[in-house]
């Protein structure tokens, strides 16, 4: 599948060789926005003044245009899920806090960070 981009929208590209023509259709947003042109040129062009005459369209009708889907879902989970990650109440709280200081130590010191490793070995703890 061919697509185009243009100020955000996207459309999918198709040719139509019975008649020399490419079709295109904007699939980012829930209004059917359609174009088509001969040549690439023609296309491009057709792509820029379709999303132009729609702002219009939209403009004069009050109406906000509506903008491309980004792809991105921001959104919390339910409750219900969070709830069930977390530990029951009661378990012992897992200690995953490590400073910098304490895995790094000091820089004359290489083998401070497997010192610092085995004494974290056993307290974490779910």
């Amino acid at each position: 599948m061919t697509t185009m981009t243009y100020d955000g929208y996207v459309a999918t590209i198709e040719l139509d060789e019975d008649v020399g023509l490419f079709h295109g259709e904007v699939i980012n947003t829930r209004d059917v926005l359609a174009f088509q042109g001969r040549t690439l040129g023609e296309l491009k062009a057709a792509f820029a003044d379709t999303i132009a005459d729609y702002v219009e369209w939209c403009r004069e009708r009050g109406k906000q245009p509506e903008r491309p889907y980004s792809g991105n879902f921001t959104g919390f989970p339910p409750s219900c899920i969070v709830a069930s990650l977390q530990p029951p109440p009661g378990a012992a709280k897992a200690s995953t806090h490590l400073s910098r200081r304490r895995w790094s130590g000091p820089r004359n010191d290489p083998n401070q960070a497997l010192r610092a490793a085995k004494s974290m070995r056993g307290s974490i703890s779910m």
